[in-house]
């Protein structure tokens, strides 16, 4: 069994996401297709996005190359993980969570 460490960060959610959300929802439930404000507010994974309350949850995660995330390692590959720039990020990130999944 191995193990991967997933890195996103999220937008928090503010009345705009509330808003956003409650149209999500509903298009959802109705099994229609979101307007494009909402898709572009949530992301490509609409329904990814609806399941966690925090906010807009953004894919930080390597291989993506995303700016401010990059793989560490310290000098003996003994401890191994993500490193994180907060200056690099979009602004409007505030909450960031590391997890690991096996």
């Amino acid at each position: 069994m191995s193990m991967s460490t997933t890195v996103v960060g999220f937008r928090p959610a503010d009345e705009k996401f509330k808003k956003m959300k409650a149209i999500l929802d509903s298009c959802l439930a109705a099994d229609i297709l979101p307007p494009k404000e909402v898709t572009d507010f949530f992301g490509d994974d609409c329904e990814d996005c609806a399941v966690d309350e925090e906010g807009v949850k953004i894919d930080l995660g390597y291989p993506k190359n995303q700016p401010g995330v990059t793989e560490w390692s310290d000098n003996n590959n003994e401890a191994t993980g993500y490193q994180v720039d907060l200056r690099e990020l979009d602004s409007t990130i505030k909450i960031i969570r590391f997890y690991n999944s096996w």
